[in-house]
């Protein structure tokens, strides 16, 4: 895990303002405009998993920031007001956001938001990789806006908040559950507001059938002998259907299930829990048939053989 922190206390009043735009630049958020640059000053606090979430608290006083950073990698961004007051503005259209109020959208963007008053934001930064065999074109979803105030979206932004208080005191160990709770989370928010590409009810429908049958095979992942009959089966549904869903999505079954093994095994092979666990060991855990094929299909996938991965994180979370 790699780790961050900024502050303009040190620095001139004059030298301020270059500074921050340094820092936020380094988050990929550009600062277009401070309100005072005669009495700014800011702090972040950045954390980046070995799975590749980036989490950053950004407290500062008035400003507005770009979300048109460019060659930006394919991910989604979200970013928690946690106090303050700002508005996300995207060409005519313009939200005011109160705390705990959740924005998200794929980067790059061209967005803006407006903090009005000295604010605390929580920018989180998720990898193309880990959505994109949980969530239908990710990349193509709108910019979004979810209200924290009722049902799963308060849930989901207490934590978000949680997290903006104490990421200074977080490492490695404790980050890796908070990591399989934001995709989680955001996945559930997501399909709930019906938040998919796709257009229409019909549509909707689809992407919420489709992410419950995989939350259904997140629990069958361990069988090695997993196939779409035993998950239309376990789910309720007919086969038909469920191989209908993964084909609109633009991905076959056999696909979706490598994808979230290899996701379910890398997370394994990073974690703290499973240090003692061998590579072969895991990937069994997960379904695999053999430590060989295995190492290959990691390979292609992440770049990288298992054990050296494994080696590296370990390597970058004890430093």
């Amino acid at each position: 895990m790699r780790s961050w922190t900024f502050s303009t206390d040190q620095i001139a009043p004059a030298e301020r303002h270059a500074a921050w735009q340094a820092a936020m630049e380094r988050l990929k958020l550009p600062v277009s405009s401070v309100a005072e640059p005669e009495s700014f000053n800011g702090r972040v606090s950045c954390l980046v998993s070995p799975l590749g979430i980036e989490v950053a608290r950004v407290e500062a006083t008035p400003q507005e920031i770009s979300g048109s950073y460019p060659a930006q990698q394919p991910g989604i961004w979200m970013a928690l007001l946690v106090d303050g007051k700002a508005s996300m503005i995207d060409g005519e259209r313009r939200i005011d956001l109160a705390p705990d109020d959740l924005l998200f959208g794929p980067t790059g963007v061209p967005a803006r938001l407006l903090f009005t008053t000295p604010f605390t934001q929580l920018f989180i930064k998720v990898p193309h990789v880990a959505l994109s065999a949980r969530l239908v074109a990710p990349l193509s979803l709108p910019l979004g806006y979810l209200p924290g105030q009722g049902g799963i979206n308060h849930v989901f932004a207490r934590m978000l908040s949680a997290l903006a208080t104490s990421i200074d005191d977080l490492d490695a160990t404790q980050l890796r559950p908070i990591e399989l709770s934001l995709t989680e989370f955001l996945l559930t928010c997501l399909t709930g507001r019906g938040a998919s590409p796709l257009v229409g009810c019909e549509a909707n429908a689809r992407s919420a059938n489709l992410h419950s049958i995989c939350q259904t095979i997140e629990t069958m992942l361990g069988d090695p002998e997993l196939t779409p009959s035993k998950v239309a089966a376990a789910h309720g549904t007919s086969l038909r259907y469920l191989q209908n869903l993964f084909a609109q999505s633009g991905q076959t079954f056999s696909n979706y299930v490598r994808v979230r093994r290899l996701e379910r095994c890398r997370a394994d092979l990073v974690s703290p829990v499973y240090v003692n666990m061998s590579v072969t060991e895991i990937c069994f855990r997960w379904g695999f048939n053999g430590s060989a094929h295995f190492s290959r299909t990691f390979k292609a996938q992440y770049g990288v053989p298992p054990r050296d991965f494994r080696r590296q994180a370990l390597n970058d979370a004890a430093d």
